[in-house]
Formats: C-alpha cells, sequence, structure tokens
C-alpha cells in the first residue's frame, strides 16, 4: 500500500524536469553542440527550460508549455555567428561571432530576479509570482 508522500517524493524536482530538457534538446541535434554548450556553461541558463523552435535555441522561465516568452533567444545565422532575437519575435538583439558572445547577449538581458525554472505553466508561474515575493523553489 502506498501512502499519501509516496506519490510527492516519486514527482520530479523542476532540476530534474530541466536536465531532462537540456538532454532533449541536445539529443535532438537542431541546435550546434557549441551554442548548447556555451548555453550550458551558464549557470542562470542552466537552471532555465531550454526548447527549440525553428532551429532557434528559446530559455523559459517555466516547464510547462506555452513557455514563457522573456528571454532573447538565439539563432544561427546566415554566413556563421548567430542571432540574438526576442524577446519577442519583433525584436532583435543583434549579430554575435561566437556561441558565448550570443549567451552573453541573452544573459545580459534576462528578467530581473530570475531564478530557476518554475514547475507549471506561465499562468500558474504569474499567479505564483503574484502572490510571492520569493524566487520558485528549486524543487
Amino acid at each position: 500500500m502506498h501512502g499519501e508522500n509516496d506519490f510527492v517524493n516519486s514527482t520530479p524536482s523542476g532540476r530534474d524536469i530541466v536536465e531532462a530538457a537540456w538532454r532533449d534538446v541536445r539529443a535532438d541535434r537542431r541546435i550546434p553542440a557549441e551554442l548548447l554548450d556555451a548555453a550550458y556553461a551558464e549557470p542562470r541558463l542552466r537552471q532555465l527550460f531550454p526548447w527549440t523552435g525553428m532551429g532557434e535555441l528559446h530559455f523559459s522561465r517555466c516547464t510547462n508549455p506555452r513557455w514563457t516568452w522573456d528571454i532573447p533567444y538565439v539563432a544561427r545565422a546566415k554566413g556563421g555567428g548567430y542571432w540574438v532575437e526576442g524577446p519577442l519575435r519583433s525584436e532583435s538583439v543583434g549579430l554575435a561571432a561566437t556561441p558565448e558572445q550570443a549567451i552573453a547577449m541573452v544573459v545580459d538581458r534576462l528578467p530581473p530576479g530570475c531564478g530557476p525554472a518554475f514547475v507549471g505553466s506561465p499562468e500558474e508561474l504569474a499567479a505564483y509570482e503574484a502572490i510571492s515575493p520569493t524566487q520558485p523553489d528549486e524543487g
């Protein structure tokens, strides 16, 4: 017989969910390994939920779709380098020559208080932030 706490203890933590997402993004091979390496090496990005779309590397402050769109994203530029855009599709940050430069451009534009990815949806994150003065728990 299982107790109530068995379910809680078997639920993946936010850190586990984010780590699995990083493995999935790397395994799908749509994003250059050197860009993923640079992003993962940055602790402030490594704690966010990575996802890809249209050949772009995105970062979300929550783990469930529809992910947050408040962090710039990176795409390979034709002719070399990387475009850093966003957070909205109509916004462009600029061209970076190296993956490390692109990642630095993203980190410079992280929202204030951007902490570990919240386990839940953007709506749940917004509700949590509306009532909590602290950052989400890592899980």
